[in-house]
């Protein structure tokens, strides 16, 4: 492993795999007179159970002002119980919470924000049709005589970008920006909140590069200005990259709190699993893949132009590219969603039209999104509802519960699914469980002859997605053929077998997986020629 800078340094990503140190100020918890500064925030001994299973058993966690702290761990692990607790968004069993010093008794969620503590989940909760500015000072909008000030919300959400050096046009809807732009807007609108301590809950999960680099370089600005930056990520690059502190959580307990420059990836990954986790590329027997699934000349203006793949029976075949690359338009375009695309669809040898999407299931074809919460399972349903969904059984006027139960044991057994609870709310899995749940949704059953797979592992632990990179695995050896569109270049190198890189809506190169080296797919997905 390279050698870390010197614990006055911390370290920032100027490229995929490129971390350079960076200096930094003089540690921003001592006082004038040398003294270590009160911490932002405390919490000691945090204690939550939910019925007989205990989520959090007795958890210290400090957070101190003007720094970015990691805090890991598995799926499971307590880290959303946690962030939970300190939003206020549940009561803790027992402990105590100091924000500044002062001990704080939480009320809800508004008592949280009062006392300058600010999240910002995975799940975005802008408002698309709004511009900006308006996102900005949601439920703050300011007012003359009772009535909006529109000129105001545009000069205060301008002043508002300008602090944080956000180059955004505050009049811009939020649906016209890109996913790392919004993410941006969220959390600059947290932070003009008032947020001392700035939770970030997965900022770039699913965001390409460029996207993950422009939300590190407002984190650091952040925690230069003095906020407390809690950061949770399952990205180890990014966090060895970006954070001051780490914290791992496993099965509720603390195993480890450390500066970030002291420790390893090693280390941590020791930490949160407390095995090794082997994740490495398998051999693979060289072994003829029949044309199963075409797509010849997809293009949408503006968005991709005249991409065409073919992926045999067994095969995994990649497309990837950096966000708005062209890369998303797979899963509109071959799930039906989304119409104004040109191209055809051939599979099996026959012509398939991916709007009709009865006939489309009933070819073979599935397409599993990557916004599993959002387009792919039903939250409020449960896990057996969810898994079973597309099962003739569960669209009978008469449900057989029993049937479907049965199914859905079936299911949840094949891909992995474990809960606490018999039968819960798929919203209340950990993430990924619920990635597990959506392919066994989407995958189970002996029709499916070809997939595609939308960053299958977006937002979940190490452990999960080696999980779920056996399941694909296992997929590709049962004979489906597997299309993935991803931009993460070691889950390509690790599952794929040939790679289709797109850049600015076009497809560039097209490489056995043999032939590529992780530097040399990154150096293609940056720019580089082929």
């Amino acid at each position: 492993m390279a050698e870390r800078p010197p614990v006055g340094l911390a370290m920032t990503a100027t490229g995929p795999g490129e971390p350079t140190a960076r200096p930094r100020p003089a540690h921003p918890d001592a006082t004038s007179s040398g003294r270590p500064a009160t911490p932002a925030l405390r919490m000691l001994g945090i204690v939550k159970s939910y019925g007989g299973a205990t989520a959090l058993a007795g958890v210290d966690f400090v957070a101190r002002a003007g720094r970015v702290h990691a805090l890991l761990g598995m799926n499971g692990a307590g880290k959303s119980t946690l962030v939970q607790i300190l939003s206020g968004a549940v009561a803790a069993d027992a402990g105590v919470i100091e924000v500044g010093g002062s001990r704080l008794t939480h009320q809800g969620p508004r008592a949280a924000r009062a006392a300058g503590i600010a999240t910002v989940y995975q799940r975005r909760s802008l408002v698309p049709a709004l511009s900006v500015a308006e996102n900005l000072l949601l439920g703050r909008l300011p007012r003359a005589r009772g009535i909006v000030a529109w000129r105001e919300i545009r000069e205060q959400g301008a002043t508002m970008l300008t602090d944080l050096g956000l180059d955004l046009d505050p009049q811009m809807p939020v649906r016209a920006l890109g996913p790392g732009s919004q993410t941006l807007v969220e959390i600059a609108r947290e932070s003009h909140r008032g947020g001392r301590i700035l939770i970030l809950d997965e900022p770039t999960a699913s965001l390409g590069g460029h996207d993950a680099a422009l939300i590190h370089r407002l984190v650091r600005q952040l925690a230069a200005n003095g906020t407390s930056v809690v950061y949770i990520s399952h990205h180890l690059d990014e966090v060895i990259g970006l954070s001051d502190d780490v914290t791992v959580l496993r099965d509720g307990r603390v195993v480890l709190t450390a500066e970030t420059a002291s420790t390893s990836a090693a280390d941590i990954v020791s930490a949160m699993v407390g095995t090794t986790v082997v994740n490495d590329r398998p051999p693979r027997p060289e072994r003829p893949h029949v044309p199963v699934l075409r797509i010849d000349g997809l293009s949408r203006p503006g968005r991709i132009a005249d991409l065409s793949v073919t992926v045999g029976a067994g095969e995994i075949v990649a497309v990837i590219g950096q966000a708005g690359d062209g890369h998303e338009e797979l899963f509109p375009f071959l799930s039906g969603m989304r119409r104004g695309y040109d191209g055809t669809v051939t599979l099996r040898d026959e012509r398939i039209r991916p709007h009709q999407v009865t006939r489309s299931l009933r070819s073979g074809l599935r397409c599993v999104t990557g916004d599993r919460l959002g387009t792919g399972l039903v939250p409020q349903l449960s896990v057996d509802e969810n898994v079973t969904a597309l099962h003739p059984t569960a669209r009978r006027p008469l449900m057989r519960w029993g049937h479907l139960r049965s199914l859905a044991g079936e299911a949840r057994s094949r891909f992995g699914v474990t809960t606490l609870q018999p039968n819960p709310p798929v919203s209340a899995l950990s993430g990924g469980n619920q990635q597990k749940a959506l392919l066994a949704k989407w995958l189970s059953g002996s029709s499916v002859s070809a997939c595609l797979l939308e960053d299958p592992t977006g937002g979940v632990d190490i452990q999960a997605k080696a999980e779920i990179h056996t399941i694909i695995e296992d997929l590709a050896d049962s004979g489906i053929a597997v299309l993935l569109a991803s931009s993460d270049t070691d889950e390509v190198m690790r599952l794929a077998d040939r790679v289709v890189v797109v850049r600015d809506g076009r497809a560039i190169a097209e490489r056995s997986v043999d032939d590529l080296t992780h530097d040399a797919l990154t150096h293609l997905l940056l720019g580089g020629s082929q």
